[in-house]
């Protein structure tokens, strides 16, 4: 598996306005992803590349590239940017099959780590195979496309088992927790941090961000909470004092899962 250190709050940024590249990165967001595909229209996809490379040059956080999918004409070429280097990973959307992310590894080497964006009925049929490929670094959910590939609407309902799928399956690949969507409402903090925690409930270990505003929200709603924190630590102080034997707390049974989730929720503060 590729050297990788997993985003809680990726913040997009178009590829054709460069300079909100050094912003970005002071807006607390982990990762900056620089978008070549949706954010940019057709007729400035080849500009947009210039100068990217300087760009991110003295940025201090990790920079990917959402590249143009396999299919396309810009493909090739936006593998050929991040082939010279600075780029911390790829983002490759409408990943569908372990091919996708083979042709990648073929232009740019196997060491550089891919979120692969799933954003169809065809990618999560095929995750047990994405799964498997060496440069595989996380699964991302493209939530809005995956919707308008199945024609229904973008509601928890209906995105339920595509995002269960995608967290069991980067499970099974022993991979880090998957990143949710995005939530398309920049104006509204509530409807955003009940999604960040809902993601958070289903096992997503972030959420992309669209906007800088949304980033501190994010982040919060991933951490553990005050009450999660001292609960871990009464746990473990109680795990410690009994050397060994089963010990009740609260009226709970302290078992190993429970120890295991006290000491998960602390190491995850350090992360």
């Amino acid at each position: 598996m590729v050297n990788y250190r997993p985003p809680v709050a990726p913040l997009f940024v178009p590829a054709n306005r460069p300079e909100r590249i050094a912003k970005a990165a002071t807006s607390g967001a982990d990762a900056i992803i620089v978008d070549l595909e949706d954010a940019v229209p057709p007729h400035q996809k080849d500009t947009a590349r210039d100068g990217l490379v300087d760009e991110i040059g003295g940025v201090a956080i990790p920079v990917f590239l959402r590249i143009n999918g396999r299919g396309t004409p810009w493909f090739e070429p936006d593998l050929g940017l991040a082939a010279l280097g600075g780029f911390a990973g790829i983002m490759l959307p409408k990943s569908e099959c372990a091919g996708d992310l083979k042709a990648v590894a073929a232009r740019v080497g196997s060491s550089m780590p891919v979120i692969a964006l799933i954003e169809s009925a065809a990618g999560i049929a095929d995750l047990h195979t994405l799964k498997q490929a060496e440069n595989l670094a996380q699964f991302a959910f493209g939530s809005i496309d995956y919707a308008l590939d199945l024609n229904c609407h973008e509601t928890r309902e209906a995105m339920l088992t595509a995002r269960s799928h995608i967290v069991l399956q980067s499970r099974l690949a022993r991979r880090p927790a998957p990143i949710d969507g995005v939530t398309k409402d920049i104006s509204d903090e509530e409807i955003l941090t009940d999604d960040s925690r809902y993601a958070v409930s289903l096992g997503f270990g972030g959420k992309l961000a669209i906007h800088p505003k949304q980033v501190s929200v994010i982040r919060s709603a991933f951490r553990p909470s005050d009450a999660e924190i001292a609960w871990s630590k009464e746990i473990l102080a109680a795990e410690a004092a009994s050397d060994g034997a089963a010990v009740q707390l609260n009226g709970q049974m302290v078992d190993r899962p429970v120890i295991e989730r006290a000491r998960q929720i602390l190491v995850s503060l350090s992360a």
